[in-house]
């Protein structure tokens, strides 16, 4: 008995393998059966954690998200730089006519004015010459009489003298107030006729007077007129003072 048992042990183990790889080429057993490790050991112990891997591609893009609520708005900015100025526009059109203003009070044109001329030779010196020939004497602010020029109106006046010198020499002064204010002197070349003249912007006031005479000795002057020589003296307002207007 013992040989025939040994031998059919023996064609078994020779026979296992070839069944064994067929099996688990066809039904893999399960582990978890009571009979799956009868001849396996104890299970052992969990690995370690491995390395991490390596980091994948990029995704694609996602679809666009929905637009986000407004945010607050921020401090203002600082001031820029000016900008080069731009190009000049076209022409616009004109416009309408306006309204037609209220009429206005007429302004005043103040007038005083005097040309006046002499009639007599050599006049008396250190008075005033009296110069009897009127051009014009309108506003009658000259007084021929004493050959004064009274101021009535305050403002700034412009006079001038133009004389005929004949005879022997000439000194003349404006006056002003009992001041004189300008002087002339020529000296009488013989055998001929000569000229002199003066003038003078002046500030005067209400009652002022401004006049012309000889000044000196008798032997300077030779203020000469005649019928067709003139000596003459003039003046008028070239501008009232402001508070008179």
């Amino acid at each position: 008995m013992r040989g025939l048992a040994g031998f059919l042990l023996c064609s078994l183990l020779l026979l296992a393998p070839r069944y064994t790889v067929v099996a688990v080429d066809d039904v893999q057993p399960d582990p978890k059966t009571p009979c799956a490790n009868w001849m396996g050991g104890a299970p052992g112990y969990p690995g370690h954690n491995g390395l991490p891997g390596r980091d994948g591609k990029d995704g694609k893009d996602g679809l666009k998200g929905e637009k986000g609520e407004e945010g607050v708005q921020g401090p203002k900015g600082d001031q820029g730089e000016i900008g080069t100025p731009g190009h000049e526009g076209p022409r616009g059109f004109p416009g309408y006519p306006g309204q037609k203003g209220e009429k206005g009070e007429g302004a005043f044109v103040h007038r005083s004015a005097f040309s006046v001329g002499l009639t007599e030779r050599a006049p008396h010196p250190n008075v005033p010459i009296r110069f009897t020939k009127i051009f014009y004497n309108e506003q009658k602010h000259y007084d021929a009489s004493t050959g004064k020029f009274f101021c009535n109106i305050p403002g700034t006046y412009y006079f001038a003298y133009h004389l005929t010198v004949y005879l022997s020499d000439v000194k003349v002064s404006l006056y002003k107030k009992d001041k004189a204010v300008v002087f002339t002197y020529d000296q009488f070349q013989k055998n001929n006729v000569d000229q002199a003249s003066g003038s003078v912007l002046l500030h005067l006031s209400a009652g002022d007077e401004v006049w012309l005479q000889v000044y000196g000795e008798g032997d300077n002057n030779g203020v000469y007129a005649d019928n067709i020589n003139d000596s003459t003296f003039m003046g008028f307002l070239l501008y009232p003072d402001p508070d008179e207007h």
